[in-house]
């Protein structure tokens, strides 16, 4: 065990914003908690099925299994996994119910596949029909988990996903059967492959046309190149931070490789470990009562000390509601002026995640966190009580998993920066607001002389229409690009990445660019700055849809300022613009999520179509 951390006060903004979202939730987080209570039972879950309910669900067990189940002593975990072999992240989970099941079995308990989630990779769907699903998908995934979960058989549960809206899914459902322990199992970041500046550089060089298709494929291919999420520091790996210093993972858990000892020996422990928490072992910690507004400011705390994706500014809306909890970006904002920013990883800086965890990883930057008070030390985890705990690293003693005290300084200060000594005294990510209505910037990735642009728009309907026009020439200029209708109930609020290498070009011919758009960008935004998941959207009444070619706009990422600058009477008398949509909602399976994204709600809400009661 590592030695026991002097207490410090916490900081006196986190604290404040703590407790204003403890005010805020008081209402809907107990209401929350009566009902988890209500569902709660004191011995399996099972027990409450009749003799034929039970009997169907343990008819395709093995024989030992099923002993186990007869008998009302013996836990039942649920394996929820987001398994497929096209996703890089998630093949390696190919084969983990298997060992799932065999270190149940070592500990008394059983495993059972209670169900499978979808999982889609923004990767292979960007710029494509595709990419439309991707956002509404994370509302499908706890949808799906929680029919798996619906069979009452269950006395905790294992939850496997990594990757952009699995695991904030994964994290609803969990949330909504808040009365069963839950642990989160990852899979780990592929090896490193050609470095994430080669990468950009040969996209800007195609983007130009100075480069072919063969080049850009061979330069795609080297960067993501194996199993394992890749090692850009995106949603996917943003997801995995957030959930450590959560404590619904094993503590230095997330950046361990696929398919090494280590990996099995975490894999195996996280299996155990959730039989701890059950009814049964007389140590119930149900994942509803772990989460509280403690241990989401602290997730918050990370995506900014860390310069997450920008796609958590929505996600953790939505599972922070999901615990009857509520958040939004005025939280972030004010937290984003106290927790410094701490890490350089790509498209921050250079590095890849697998240099972050080389330098130190999670368990450093939870250490430098807890010691200068922006942390809640006092938590639940899933690993027992105190954030401490996550101060540690994992090995293999003779063969055999432990934790030891992880490193008290950087070992690469161009990756991790100490809170004395940050990389900027801001977090990563900065709140917009203005008469154009509120929008999120990722500033940790853009130089502070490009945060700050007042500029003519130049307004485009669809990203499709961007590339051309850059082509043509028309954006050889200082120019704020707009691209509106992106958001959720327009079009299911896709990420626009292809948007990048050609602004990118812009740049680096001197001209001053920005983008303002309803849409998404993860946390790849890289230099350019942008403005984006801006709420109201354009479909829903926002000021975007007011915008002409040539109105004036600022946008400066340092004061957090997005305004259109055209006199208030002039836009009263313009009639805002609405493109005919209906082509962009059939096709590529979007014609079933009509009624889904209709119903989604505002980013800075969440992105969400399920309306809780609590």
């Amino acid at each position: 065990m590592s030695k026991q951390h002097q207490r410090v006060p916490l900081n006196q903004t986190v604290a404040r914003v703590t407790q204003r979202i403890i005010a805020r939730s008081a209402t809907s987080r107990d209401a929350y908690l009566s009902r988890i209570n209500t569902a709660r039972s004191q011995t399996v879950h099972r027990a409450k099925l009749a003799c034929g309910n039970l009997a169907h669900g343990f008819a395709a067990c093995q024989p030992d299994d099923k002993t186990s189940l007869k008998n009302m002593l013996r836990s039942d975990i649920a394996i929820i996994t987001a398994y497929n072999d096209m996703l890089s992240a998630h093949q390696p989970y190919e084969n983990y119910p298997e060992k799932i099941k065999r270190a149940l079995q070592n500990v008394g308990a059983v495993g059972q596949v209670a169900g499978g989630v979808p999982a889609m990779c923004d990767g292979v769907t960007q710029g494509q029909d595709g990419m439309e699903l991707s956002l509404m998908s994370r509302d499908i995934i706890a949808m799906s988990a929680a029919v798996g979960l619906s069979h009452n058989m269950f006395d905790g549960a294992l939850f496997l996903g990594i990757c952009d809206k699995i695991v904030p899914g994964l994290v609803m459902s969990a949330l909504s059967f808040g009365h069963l322990p839950a642990v989160f199992v990852p899979a780990g970041p592929m090896s490193s492959g050609l470095p994430n500046k080669e990468k950009v550089r040969i996209r800007q060089l195609y983007a130009e046309g100075k480069a072919d298709r063969h080049a850009l494929l061979e330069a795609e291919a080297a960067s993501y190149h194996g199993i394992g999420t890749c090692t850009f520091y995106g949603t996917a790996n943003t997801n995995q931070m957030v959930m450590e210093v959560m404590g619904l993972h094993l503590p230095g858990a997330s950046f361990v490789h696929p398919d090494t000892p280590l990996r099995e020996a975490l894999t195996e422990a996280a299996a155990q470990q959730v039989t701890r928490l059950t009814e049964v072992s007389g140590n119930y910690l149900p994942i509803g009562q772990l989460v509280n507004e403690q241990v989401v400011v602290n997730g918050i705390v990370a995506l900014l000390a860390t310069g997450g994706s920008t796609n958590l500014t929505m996600h953790m809306v939505a599972m922070a509601r999901a615990a009857g909890i509520q958040i939004n970006w005025d939280d972030f904002s004010e937290l984003s002026e106290v927790v410094p920013l701490l890490c350089r990883i790509y498209p921050n800086g250079p590095a890849d995640i697998n240099q972050f965890q080389a330098a130190g990883g999670v368990a450093l930057v939870v250490r430098e966190l807890l010691a200068h008070g922006l942390l809640h030390q006092d938590v639940h985890t899933v690993a027992g009580f105190g954030l401490e705990k996550y101060t540690q690293e994992p090995w293999l003693d003779n063969g055999q998993l432990a934790w030891r005290d992880g490193v008290t300084t950087s070992l690469d200060d161009k990756v991790i920066a100490s809170v004395a000594h940050p990389f900027e005294h801001h977090g990563g990510t900065r709140v917009m607001s203005g008469n154009l209505g509120r929008a999120v910037m990722k500033t940790s990735a853009v130089p502070a002389d490009n945060q700050i642009i007042e500029a003519p728009a130049v307004v485009f309907d669809s990203q499709h229409a961007v590339q051309p026009a850059f082509e043509a020439g028309e954006l050889n200029k200082d120019c704020v690009v707009v691209v509106r209708f992106q958001g959720p109930q327009a079009n299911g609020m896709p990420e626009l990445h292809k948007l990048m290498p050609p602004l990118g070009v812009l740049m680096d011919r001197g001209f001053k660019v920005a983008l303002v758009t309803d849409g998404r960008l993860s946390g790849a935004s890289g230099k350019v700055p942008s403005a984006i998941h801006v709420t109201p959207e354009a479909q829903t009444g926002g000021l975007l849809a007011k915008v002409h070619n040539g109105d004036m706009i600022r946008v400066n990422g340092q004061t957090g300022e997005l305004t259109l600058l055209v006199d208030a009477a002039t836009l009263k008398m313009r009639e805002p613009y609405q493109p005919d949509l209906r082509a962009e909602h059939i096709g590529c399976g979007r014609e079933l999520f009509g009624a889904l994204r209709s119903q989604l709600s505002g980013a800075e809400q969440g992105a969400c179509c399920i309306k809780y009661d609590n």
